[in-house]
């Protein structure tokens, strides 16, 4: 090899190091029911983007992340959440529980869908809505099993 071609294969190398730097793994917990098949099939069908953002890879199953620094997380394999005095509101037509507990980060979690989903994001970086619109035909993977929103203003679906 060249002195030139090697000069030239270590600078490819060290491009490469610098990208994948850039684009590193976020760290997740994983839900107690991960494995759950349900979760598998919404997996597949998440978006590579949300509200502009460009998905992430995690290292715990049934989990994505979403920006550079994160400003979306998903997880899948929650358990299903009880009545609650949380506002609940249906984006794409998936009923959610809304925690604006840690604003400007908000915890969204299913209502009505075994296993449940939670999407943690930061307002600051990202509109709720879009994000959750954004994941409604991934989400609608897991089906409805029976409970919905009670707290919808009228006309709402």
């Amino acid at each position: 090899m060249t002195r030139s071609l090697r000069a030239f294969v270590v600078a490819l190398l060290a491009i490469a190091v610098v990208i994948s730097g850039c684009t590193s793994t976020v760290s997740t917990e994983p839900a107690v029911d991960s494995n759950d098949p349900l979760c598998a099939e919404m997996m597949v069908r998440l978006p590579s983007s949300v509200d502009n953002l460009d998905r992430r890879w995690t290292d715990s199953q049934a989990t994505a992340a979403w920006g550079d620094p994160t400003a979306v997380i998903l997880t899948c394999g929650l358990e299903e959440p009880g009545p609650s005095t949380l506002p609940c509101q249906s984006p794409g037509g998936i009923d959610w529980l809304i925690d604006d507990s840690e604003s400007p980060n908000y915890r969204f979690t299913t209502f009505g869908r075994s296993p449940a989903v939670q999407v943690y994001l930061n307002y600051d970086e990202v509109s709720g809505n879009d994000v959750l619109q954004a994941l409604a035909s991934a989400v609608f993977q897991i089906p409805q099993t029976g409970g919905a929103c009670t707290d919808r203003p009228a006309g709402d679906s």
